[in-house]
């Protein structure tokens, strides 16, 4: 601790080292380039950008890149996690503002016409997926479990990890397809952002059940905190917030992206304070800012989707190590992990639409865009890795579900939007949409 003397001037703090920056640099310039070529190779082959740039981070980091040249790797990517998490700092930026551009996409009137529809579709596939993440941690064997850790934190964790559906992946795979404005799209990323919510009160449920225990009253606080989120954001602060951003459209577009991006970067704030997720926070703030003239929000939308989202999907395949598949009890649970999370995630959606009046091609589209669980679930599988409740191989596992129900989502959803006609109204939300 630095000791100041009376009437002495304290002494600035010290700015990045060069040697932090260069490498950060180099970091950033490598994951961006690697990002966008492997999505454009991803998008010729017909696959969403998304797939090839999750892919890039897994190729640079310690399943090729790590073992064909680890000096090079270990130079680019070193273990110092202040180093790590500059970077890392980057990616969270573009994922807020991802999720925050997504949310002003959804139409509340039409999930509030149709919130029996969202209602059933959410329960349903929360539900069968974390019983299939239950049933599978108790099938994990001896040998792939931290040792002292507890069973049921395991199975809430796991049940957790596989009924995610990541907002940020799918808002992605959405806007990339041009399913954004479709009524199929609202209703994914009105689930979406249902489910996760509740994952991640589980979440919070997990680590206090995995470090100090867990108290109804945490619980209680955790479900209140999210709920209350939710009906200020949508009750009091829209009715509020919106007229001041119509005038401020009309009167001053200049300030309309920093003011829309320090909305998002409050709000995401505010729920991390809570103790919830930060991207939560900013999805709310999403839905108070509402659709805006593509022409002026678009700026943003770019260099969010075009720098710093590839930055952050890359960042997150950069934790991934396929060289553990070379182990066949870890190589065993995986493929059986990946079978149960995507039949049940497709199946709890499709029977819960399905419940709700959906047609069957509808049903299957919601099915497979929920699919995608992408970097929310590697967030939910570190955070595992860091209190102690799945050890590497498990880390390992759960991980390989993010990445290969990202990668089987979009050519199922596209097969299943191919039998459905676009309605008069998705063509009127279509004109009106900011483009994500």
């Amino acid at each position: 601790m630095t000791t100041v003397l009376a009437g002495a001037e304290p002494e600035p703090v010290p700015f990045i080292g060069s040697e932090a920056l260069l490498v950060l640099l180099v970091q950033l310039a490598v994951l961006l380039a690697a990002a966008v070529a492997a999505g454009a190779l991803a998008r010729r082959i017909g696959v969403p950008a998304v797939v090839g740039e999750l892919l890039a981070g897994v190729l640079l980091g310690p399943s090729l890149l790590g073992h064909a040249w680890p000096a090079a790797e270990h130079w680019l990517f070193p273990s110092d996690p202040a180093q790590q998490n500059l970077a890392d700092a980057i990616g969270q930026l573009g994922v807020i503002l991802l999720v925050g551009l997504a949310g002003a996409e959804v139409d509340i009137g039409f999930v509030r016409r149709q919130r029996r529809v969202v209602t059933s579709i959410s329960v349903f596939a929360f539900i069968l997926p974390f019983a299939a993440g239950v049933g599978a941690a108790l099938l994990i064997p001896a040998s792939m479990r931290v040792d002292g850790a507890s069973t049921a934190a395991l199975a809430m964790m796991m049940g957790t990890a596989l009924s995610v559906s990541a907002i940020p992946v799918i808002a992605k795979i959405l806007a990339e397809m041009g399913y954004l404005h479709r009524n199929v799209g609202q209703f994914i990323l009105a689930s979406a952002s249902a489910n996760d919510a509740f994952a991640w009160i589980l979440l919070s449920i997990t680590a206090s059940l995995a470090t100090v225990g867990v108290r109804t009253g945490d619980i209680a606080v955790s479900i209140g905190a999210t709920v209350g989120v939710f009906l200020v954001g949508l009750l009091i602060l829209r009715p509020l917030v919106r007229p001041l951003l119509d005038r401020c459209e009309r009167a001053a577009p200049a300030v309309l992206i920093p003011v829309c991006t320090v909305l998002i970067l409050a709000a995401a704030a505010l729920t991390q304070a809570l103790g919830l997720e930060a991207i939560l926070g900013a999805f709310v703030a999403g839905l108070i800012i509402g659709p805006r003239t593509p022409a002026l929000i678009g700026p943003l939308t770019t260099v969010t989707m075009a720098v710093l989202v590839p930055i952050f999907l890359a960042t997150a395949g950069l934790r991934v190590d396929l060289t553990l598949l070379a182990d066949p009890v870890i190589a065993a649970v995986t493929v059986g992990t990946v079978a149960a999370a995507a039949v049940s995630k497709f199946t709890g959606a499709y029977l819960g639409a399905r419940l709700a009046r959906q047609t069957r091609w509808e049903a299957a589209a919601i099915g497979a865009g929920l699919n995608s669980r992408g970097a929310v679930e590697i967030v939910i599988a570190m955070t595992g890795l860091r209190i102690g409740v799945l050890s590497a191989g498990a880390y390992t596992v759960v991980v390989i579900v993010a990445i290969a129900t990202s990668i089987m989502a979009p050519p199922l959803l596209k097969l299943a939007m191919r039998r459905l006609t676009a309605t008069e109204e998705e063509l009127v939300r279509q004109e009106l949409r900011t483009p994500v």
